[in-house]
């Protein structure tokens, strides 16, 4: 299917807040960029602070680690009862009202007295962030299709890929001035921030006569078919399982790279900025060649570079004596990889289904949170005695993310073939 290089916006005519001007441009991308960071920053801003809240609260580990899945299911289960939202009743009122609930879930969450009360406040601050992330993606739809959308989606995955590596930055310089709760305090403001700012600024990109009519039966009918949809499946497949090779790399490296291969913090920092410098690179790079090269074979590269570095990475760990040296370049590569394979994928995907791009963007979101974080749990199970468990998942989901596309374009093409 060839896909429109023009911004949805000049398809839409008059019927949505046009966004010309090149402040409401830059207003509307901060604010995006933002929403989308919502993850990331509920997730990791906190992890810094562990230890602190479960001496405060008097709470086992396994019980303060449950204050991350609650926010992880929230995220999860909350994209799929705001992406189909946003579709029946336009973007603005189900965004307001999500980022308001998500200051007062952060507020709660600052007061909660005892671990299990935390758990249930954290899940509801992942039900309301889950508002911003699944509408900032569908609103990026509204607007731009095809190349415009995935060359948009390539300035927002910098925001997105920086988020989870300069969160526990923030939540450790917090800490030095406050104790944990000045972190749910610190989640709270930006929130209140981002809320007014989608208050003041943020247009309608979602036309009434474009909007859903058809109830919970016409949202079930819209997930069935982007289950049934081969290539949806394997964009959002890919991209998840990418990315969770980067979720290895992210969880995995401080332990690998610190307590096997003995580097200091400080080149452990300067190690990690080398590769995320990466990253932001590549993501920029696609962002300019999507207006010369198509999508889907930007995507493809991208699949391919992070499924060799994950084999050649594996590759290193297995042979062993190599040392950091043969370690790095693999590892670089993945990272770098992911800035060509989340924009396109998504981009890719939510052009699917244009007419419900709400609901469109809550199942990819759900897919890729749940693909990516499969491998995540396996790997810290040898501490700093091998490297083998983070390289392995890396390098079956960088594989997995190439294979799964490949089968999936094999199934579409077959089903898409004319019949004689």
């Amino acid at each position: 299917m060839a896909l429109s290089q023009q911004p949805a916006e000049a398809v839409a005519g008059s019927e949505v807040a046009p966004v010309r001007s090149p402040w409401q441009r830059a207003r509307l991308f901060v604010l995006l960029g933002g929403l989308t960071a919502f993850g990331p920053l509920s997730i990791d801003m906190y992890l810094p602070a562990l230890p602190a809240i479960g001496r405060d609260l008097a709470a086992s580990e396994s019980v303060i680690q449950l204050t991350l899945t609650a926010c992880l299911v929230g995220l999860a289960l909350g994209q799929i009862l705001a992406g189909p939202l946003s579709d029946r009743l336009g973007r603005r009122r189900p965004l307001l009202i999500g980022v308001a609930a998500y200051v007062l879930a952060s507020l709660l969450c600052a007061t909660a007295p005892v671990a299990p009360v935390l758990v249930g406040f954290r899940l509801v601050q992942g039900l309301a962030g889950a508002a911003g992330i699944v509408i900032a993606r569908a609103i990026v739809r509204d607007l731009y299709v095809g190349s415009a959308a995935a060359r948009y989606f390539s300035r927002l995955v910098l925001i997105m890929g920086l988020a989870p590596i300069l969160a526990p930055v923030i939540g450790a310089q917090v800490l030095r001035f406050t104790s944990w709760h000045g972190i749910f305090l610190t989640l709270a403001l930006v929130a209140a921030l981002l809320w007014l700012a989608a208050a003041v600024g943020l247009p309608e990109t979602l036309p009434a006569a474009h909007r859903s009519d058809g109830g919970l039966r016409g949202t079930l009918a819209i997930f069935r078919a982007l289950l049934a949809d081969a290539r949806f499946i394997g964009y959002a497949l890919s991209g998840g399982l990418a990315f969770g090779a980067m979720f290895a790399y992210i969880s995995g490296s401080p332990f690998v790279l610190q307590g096997i291969y003995h580097v200091s913090p400080q080149t452990f920092s300067l190690i990690f900025g080398t590769n995320a410098l990466g990253f932001v690179i590549a993501s920029q790079v696609n962002g300019s060649l999507v207006g010369w090269v198509p999508p889907a074979r930007l995507l493809v590269a991208g699949l391919i570079t992070a499924a060799t570095a994950g084999i050649v990475l594996l590759l290193v760990v297995l042979v062993g004596g190599l040392g950091l040296v043969a370690v790095l370049p693999p590892l670089f590569f993945l990272v770098s990889s992911v800035g060509f394979i989340v924009p396109n994928a998504t981009a890719l995907a939510l052009s699917r289904r244009p007419n419900a791009a709400g609901t469109g963007s809550a199942l990819l979101g759900v897919i890729q949170s749940g693909v990516g974080a499969i491998g995540a749990p396996l790997v810290g199970v040898a501490g700093i005695s091998s490297a083998l468990p983070m390289a392995g998942v890396i390098a079956i989901s960088g594989s997995g993310a190439i294979l799964a596309f490949a089968l999936t374009s094999a199934v579409a093409s077959k089903r898409e073939m004319p019949v004689s």
